[in-house]
């Protein structure tokens, strides 16, 4: 592993991106841009960064960021839902958010109110937000936020919300069944954007469900995902400019972070579930993606501010160091450290 990823993640750009009211979405360069607002689904990404930095550090300043973006969400949620963009005078610009935004505020909050590391106070505010919206599920009808909302079903685990976990791992199964094929393991005609959180969500489900059936479309969906985007030892996502149509070549450009941290989670979770090797390999090189092992052999990580590059693109890096960008690659530098340490001191 590469030296930068043996240490913990530069914290300075997650302040710098960071004010009194959340997480800026966009930056001009390593510039905070105002005139693009915030939005929930960065700030319930920053939430889970921000949560697993105080346990990796303990330090007091990441407790007050926990404290930031959750109340960020708070203000978010509106009739069981949540709104997601807000503009720089702290108006939300749309009375309700996408599916996608749903499933990301209801995973980030499952996952902060069963951090037993964080103090009760702020649990109990993410268990709130939790239930307040929850109910919400029944009104998900795209496959990424059922999945984004199961994973938050399981980090919650409770049993009074498992038949609402086992509604929306079903769904995602049952779409999975109908596409699938013995040269297309997918869930839809086409590998889009975050596309690991499908075959995660079923993983996930599979290990408070007991499902085998779950376990076994994980498995076989991330096995042809990992197929699609290695090349050799090497991470190469889809790219968003033209994604990867069934019977048609993948998109090679624009590559995007976001890709590379849920690529990375559900490859630690399929190795969690089954002591294969082969997953904690992928899992490092999807890490190793953003310091240089990538089509373009280039560090996507700032050594000036400690951001990350906004994707690759065809002519290089995409300069521009957005919150996406950032936490994903915060939140992947802070995973390998729970995976990866002990390994690291035996090489």
């Amino acid at each position: 592993m590469s030296p930068q990823c043996r240490k913990l993640p530069d914290e300075r750009f997650i302040f710098r991106l960071t004010d009194d009211t959340g997480m800026f979405q966009h930056s001009i360069y390593a510039v905070p841009d105002p005139t693009k607002g915030y939005t929930s689904d960065d700030n319930a990404r920053a939430l889970i960064m921000a949560a697993m930095f105080y346990k990796a550090s303990g330090e007091e300043r990441y407790l007050d960021l926990v404290t930031r973006y959750l109340s960020f969400l708070a203000y978010a949620q509106n009739d069981g839902w949540f709104r997601n963009f807000m503009d720089y005078d702290r108006n939300f610009t749309e009375k309700k958010g996408s599916d996608d935004c749903f499933g990301r505020c209801l995973l980030a909050l499952g996952f902060t109110a069963s951090r037993t590391y964080l103090p009760n106070s702020i649990r109990g505010v993410a268990d709130k937000i939790f239930r307040d919206a929850v109910d919400s599920c029944d009104k998900l009808s795209f496959l990424r936020g059922k999945a984004y909302a199961a994973i938050g079903l399981c980090f919650k685990n409770e049993e009074k919300y498992h038949s609402i976990l086992s509604k929306l791992a079903y769904d995602i199964a049952i779409a999975y069944e109908h596409c699938a094929a013995a040269d297309w393991k997918w869930f839809e005609n086409e590998i889009t954007y975050c596309n690991a959180v499908l075959p995660w969500a079923m993983l996930e489900a599979y290990e408070i469900l007991k499902d085998e059936h779950y376990r076994k479309i994980g498995l076989e969906s991330l096995d042809f995902l990992l197929k699609t985007t290695f090349v050799g030892d090497m991470f190469r996502p889809v790219g968003c400019k033209g994604w990867y149509k069934r019977g048609e070549t993948p998109a090679e450009f624009d590559q995007q972070p976001v890709e590379a941290c849920g690529t990375m989670l559900a490859c630690l979770k399929a190795f969690k579930l089954t002591e294969n090797n082969a997953y904690h390999s992928y899992a490092r090189q999807c890490l190793e993606w953003y310091t240089g092992h990538n089509s373009l052999n280039i560090s996507l990580i700032d050594p000036d501010t400690g951001g990350c590059m906004d994707g690759l693109t065809p002519k290089g890096l995409n300069h521009n160091q957005g919150a996406e960008s950032l936490v994903c690659w915060i939140i992947a530098s802070l995973a390998s450290h729970t995976y990866f340490k002990e390994e690291d001191k035996e090489e």
